[in-house]
């Protein structure tokens, strides 16, 4: 459904990180959305990193007193068996899937009329396949998807999530993303050294 045509109400926000919340959550908050965060991302390897994502994503909202539900999986062997082969017309179709089919029923479970994703913020995300599975995953629990553009804004979020101190992650969260990282070296260096873990969150 058009984020244009709802405004205000009960909204679930799946949270994919702390940075990728900013700007969205600037948006949501200035017309007046009640919302639940939620944090699921079983994509995210190793353990640290997601640990490390949802340890900062939970400082943006804490700094925003917006409540933080989480649920943790690790799917990892389904990105490592190419589970989505045959399924999935990629990996990150498959991705977005399990995110926000889990998404839709955390907000039907919690009687949200409506739930959108921080994923929509990225210009490096496919959009139009985020769009369409979260219609089809919130026509499935009876809840509207809310196809917010967040992009126009994602530079200013990552300045956001910079001014206050937040981990600011080099690839997308995945074990293929990781592999294919330009990063790789430096990632892997930063599981061993904590190297994010000196800043100041907010």
């Amino acid at each position: 459904m058009s984020a244009e045509n709802n405004r205000s109400g009960d909204l679930l926000l799946h949270v994919c990180c702390g940075p990728c919340a900013e700007y969205p959550l600037t948006v949501l908050l200035e017309q007046e959305y009640r919302i639940t965060a939620y944090f699921y991302n079983p994509n995210i390897h190793p353990q640290f990193e997601e640990e490390r994502r949802r340890k900062y994503a939970a400082a943006v909202m804490k700094a925003r007193n917006i409540p933080l539900l989480v649920d943790r999986e690790d799917l990892i062997s389904q990105w490592e068996n190419k589970t989505w082969c045959g399924k999935y017309p990629s990996r990150c179709e498959m991705c977005y899937s399990i995110r926000l089919n889990r998404a839709a029923m955390k907000a039907a479970e919690r009687s949200l009329s409506s739930f959108t994703t921080t994923l929509l913020v990225s210009p490096y995300q496919n959009r139009e396949a985020i769009c369409r599975i979260g219609d089809e995953s919130g026509q499935r629990y009876g809840v509207r998807f809310l196809d917010f553009d967040f992009r126009p804004g994602f530079r200013k979020g990552q300045e956001m999530a910079k001014e206050d101190g937040l981990y600011r992650q080099k690839y997308c969260g995945c074990i293929d993303s990781l592999s294919e990282s330009k990063f790789r070296d430096k990632i892997y260096a930063s599981f061993e050294g904590s190297e994010g873990e000196t800043q100041t969150v907010l």
